[in-house]
């Protein structure tokens, strides 16, 4: 129990050592590479244990579910929690391009830059792709949302049995509590693979990197904290969280996030986090991997700041309808910041070859850009929940 108390400390020395380290890595004419291999252990390992995780407390969360009334209403009030985060996200990040400008007296110079070919799949299309074809494959593959969508069904069918679907059930319980444990003992490796993590990156790109948009980092953080301080913190005190419990609480897949930059290798921690926080097994299984999927506030606000560009009302509106639908058009696609970027630089006539010039501090944006994102998961999480009393009618 100690051990795990400490996992967060033990992340944070991690991170700091990998910072140092990664810094006098040229020093020693030490190669970046040695580095990634810890890194990349700890990503795969996490990754490893997400979709089964997900997939038996989803089962057995909505199996616990009394009726189809409750289950549409978890659903609605979810989705229109993050809809309504992505939409403050999206206007905090306005608001401050227009008061600081970050972008103001940047030299867009485009010299020996590429950009890389992305695009938002239709938004039609990803609705109609929560259908999985097959089951199996979508497992296979980690597609979070059809996992979602058949584990809700499959697990609503199964409490539609009754005592017939008791020894399932328990099946499905027993498997999700194995499943706990097997991450508790992946996480053990945590503060190695952050290490890894942070040295990589310090070693390969430099704290150099930052200099020449130093302003966009800092705005980017800013709007950040922000974004906790009137929205998320808000939320955690209706569910009668204090914010140092709340924050506490999720100090572990926080640290995950920053240091990995992969809001899938949070998962699996924030999910249990916000269990021991008071999130229901069946609520906090159904928010947090969806959220995981189509929560990109972090991403949004970078989309709505980046260079501080001056444009009117009507084109900033622009901004917040495209950075809303974005954020679930994009959803379960590589590179999402980039490409939510990509559609609004387009929408307002910002010449694509630009995006190129933030590639050198995206790693560093995107700690924070991931933080948001695995907070705001969390706190969807404990309001539905308590929105809902925890209504569940088997334990």
């Amino acid at each position: 129990m100690s051990t795990r108390s400490g996992l967060p400390v033990q992340m944070g020395i991690g991170m700091v050592l990998g910072i140092v380290v990664g810094a006098m890595a040229p020093t020693f004419n030490l190669d970046a590479g040695w580095f990634k291999p810890l890194g990349d252990l700890f990503i795969t390992l996490v990754r490893m244990v997400v979709v089964p995780l997900v997939f038996t407390t989803l089962v057995a969360g909505a199996a616990s579910v009394c009726d189809v009334k409750e289950l549409g209403r978890v659903a609605s009030k979810t989705i229109l929690y993050y809809l309504l985060t992505t939409t403050a996200a999206v206007i905090i990040g306005l608001v401050l391009a227009n008061l600081l400008r970050p972008g103001l007296g940047l030299t867009l110079s485009m010299e020996n830059l590429q950009v890389r070919d992305v695009s938002a799949p239709p938004l039609i299309k990803v609705l109609m792709d929560i259908v999985p074809l097959n089951p199996i494959d979508a497992l296979a593959k980690g597609n979070m949302l059809q996992v979602i969508f058949f584990a809700m069904l499959f697990g609503f069918a199964l409490s539609m049995l009754g005592d017939r679907g008791r020894p399932a059930f328990v099946f499905f319980d027993s498997c999700a509590e194995v499943m706990i444990k097997v991450t508790g003992i992946v996480m053990h490796y945590a503060p190695i693979g952050v290490f890894g993590l942070m040295a990589f990156t310090v070693a390969n790109h430099g704290l150099s990197v930052l200099l020449p948009l130093i302003k966009l980092v800092g705005v980017m953080y800013l709007a950040c904290i922000l974004q906790i301080m009137l929205v998320y913190l808000p939320c955690a005190r209706m569910s009668g969280l204090t914010p140092p419990v709340f924050l506490k609480g999720l100090s572990e897949p926080l640290m995950i996030a920053f240091s990995t930059c992969s809001s899938a290798a949070a998962l699996s921690s924030n999910l249990l986090s916000v269990q021991k926080l008071g999130a229901s097994r069946s609520v906090s299984s159904f928010s947090i991997p969806l959220g995981n999927t189509i929560n990109m506030d972090g991403a949004a606000i970078f989309a709505a700041e980046v260079y501080g560009i001056s444009m009117p009302v009507d084109k900033q509106l622009t901004v917040i309808l495209l950075a809303v639908l974005a954020s679930i058009g994009s959803m379960g696609v590589p590179g999402a910041a980039l490409i939510m970027i990509t559609m609004v630089f387009t929408q307002v006539g910002i010449p694509l070859e630009a995006i190129a010039l933030v590639a050198g501090v995206d790693r560093v944006m995107d700690m924070a850009r991931t933080s948001i994102n695995v907070l705001g998961d969390a706190a969807g999480a404990v309001l539905v929940s308590r929105l809902e009393n925890n209504g569940e009618c088997r334990e």
